[in-house]
């Protein structure tokens, strides 16, 4: 008797292909690097984790690390200022796209404060954390499965 398994994944990520970043703002440019990642999905009108990134990244210029409180702060700040409404600025809901934004590897804790993953540039955290780390593991046990699925099912097709 097999053990019952929970399908929950080890690591994950989605990534999509969009036009060329031509003529976007700066907040449009994290919304689309956002759906890029997928951490955002198309057509989502609760996009929060696109405030919560774009003021880590503003906070980045300064090399300052921002709470959860002082995440919240600036993007409630930023919405006002663009007139988008506080819809999705709980601070539960902040604290969760931080989590997500952790578990892609673009931003650390540090001690109980929040940054870019060590203020680099994105080209660098993704080149270097996501594209030749998370990526190759999953791509690995992708493999693993394919030669499994193989084997079992080897002779057993038409």
């Amino acid at each position: 008797m097999q053990s019952k398994q929970v399908d929950t994944p080890l690591a994950e990520i989605t990534l999509r292909r969009y036009e060329k970043p031509y003529n976007l703002n700066s907040r449009e440019l994290v919304r689309k690097l956002c759906l890029s990642l997928g951490l955002l999905n198309p057509g989502d009108s609760r996009d929060i984790v696109v405030d919560v990134l774009y003021v880590l990244l503003e906070a980045r210029k300064e090399n300052k690390l921002l709470s959860s409180d002082g995440i919240r702060d600036e993007v409630l700040a930023f919405r006002k200022e663009y007139k988008l409404g506080d819809a999705g600025a709980a601070a539960s809901n902040i604290r969760r796209q931080v989590r997500r934004l952790r578990k892609v590897l673009i931003v650390e804790k540090v001690k109980n404060e929040y940054r870019i993953s060590e203020f680099s540039p994105l080209q660098d955290i993704f080149r270097e954390k996501i594209e030749r780390f998370l990526v190759p593991s999953i791509i690995e046990r992708l493999r693993e499965y394919l030669k499994a699925i193989d084997e079992d099912f080897q002779g057993k097709s038409g």
